[in-house]
């Protein structure tokens, strides 16, 4: 497979929100982002807060800018801080470096496909989701 279409990024969204709801997750939003930084796929639990789109999307264009999951970029905030914020400068402040941005890799060869960010509870959680969501559909996470 060499790119994330609509129906493979509906697919991880619902079963990151299943796997989310089996956990008793707080109301989830989950953002499916391809190759080069696009919305492909959006949805949001009732009850998610109105900042939580944004927030979800941030994390995954992250993954995709630095080609790195977002808990690569959560360290780099912790040991880099002027590194990760000059990046996100760069970026226009739309990456969010915090765990829960996980790169959708192809099951062989591992090219990067797309990322998938995932907000609402923990961002251990998040992520967890977004693990669930893309091995449901036979893909790699690389959570970074």
């Amino acid at each position: 497979m060499s790119e994330l279409t609509l129906a493979i990024s509906e697919k991880i969204i619902k079963a990151a929100l299943a796997h989310g709801q089996s956990l008793g997750l707080k109301p989830l939003t989950v953002a499916v982002l391809d190759a080069g930084g696009h919305l492909v796929a959006l949805m949001r639990q009732d009850g998610s807060s109105i900042l939580r789109p944004q927030i979800a999307t941030g994390k995954a264009y992250g993954a995709i800018a630095t080609g790195a999951g977002s808990r690569w970029l959560d360290a780099n905030a912790a040991s880099r801080p002027h590194f990760v914020q000059a990046l996100n400068g760069v970026a226009g402040g739309g990456m969010v470096p915090v765990p829960g941005g996980v790169l959708i890799r192809a099951a062989e060869g591992g090219a990067i496909l797309g990322a998938v960010g995932i907000t609402g509870d923990t961002s251990d959680n998040d992520e967890a989701c977004a693990i669930a969501g893309i091995a449901a559909t036979g893909l790699a996470a690389d959570p970074g």
